[in-house]
């Protein structure tokens, strides 16, 4: 997907990682208006991301599909910390204001609500859902979430969208139905700020 790597902007030192735009980039935004296709081509040329990077951070998601506006989760945030020597992470409601505007998590961005755990962890190559061994995982499974809570079957694939840029990253959802994995949708993560 040429449109997407041209917008990739370069790698990050650690200065310019502290002080991130509050908005989205063009290579973000490149990526919300993708065609399926393209992001099913970027996904499987993408990087394996590094789970240490994540920690202590905040990235400003976006749902990909059209639906996810009217069901009110086109944009989030996600969160990632360590537990017990674990990468974990969580999910956090944003409110829903236009996409190149701020990310605002609720009920405050000093104290937001977090939900939707899960584990980091490196897809495993004798499981029965190994298709993605340079993606990471985020296994809901393992967050400790309740066990009738819904977003306990989500386990999201997660790549570092270019090699040079280790704030942009691309998700896969799926659904876990007993043995099945059922594709939901691609989401776009992008480094936003450090976790409160």
């Amino acid at each position: 997907m040429n449109t997407v790597a041209a917008h990739a902007p370069p790698a990050a030192s650690p200065a310019a990682i502290r002080s991130i735009s509050p908005f989205p980039t063009t290579a973000a935004l490149a990526l919300e208006r993708a065609t399926h296709a393209e992001l099913e081509l970027a996904f499987l040329r993408g990087a394996t991301p590094d789970a240490a990077a994540l920690v202590g951070w905040q990235f400003r998601g976006i749902n990909h599909p059209s639906w996810a506006r009217l069901a009110g989760i086109k944009k989030f945030v996600k969160g990632f910390f360590k537990k017990d020597g674990a990468v974990m992470g969580y999910n956090c409601a944003v409110e829903q204001n236009v996409l190149d505007g701020r990310w605002h998590t609720k009920p405050s961005d000093a104290e937001p609500r977090r939900f939707g755990f899960y584990e980091v962890v490196p897809v495993d190559a004798t499981a029965r859902d190994n298709a993605y061994l340079h993606a990471v995982l985020l296994d809901y499974g393992r967050g400790g979430n309740a066990a009738l809570d819904p977003m306990a079957q989500i386990r999201d694939y997660v790549v570092q969208v270019t090699p040079d840029n280790p704030d942009l990253y691309l998700g896969k959802a799926y659904l876990a139905l007993g043995p099945l994995r059922v594709h939901s949708n691609f989401f776009i993560l992008e480094r936003f700020r450090r976790a409160p």
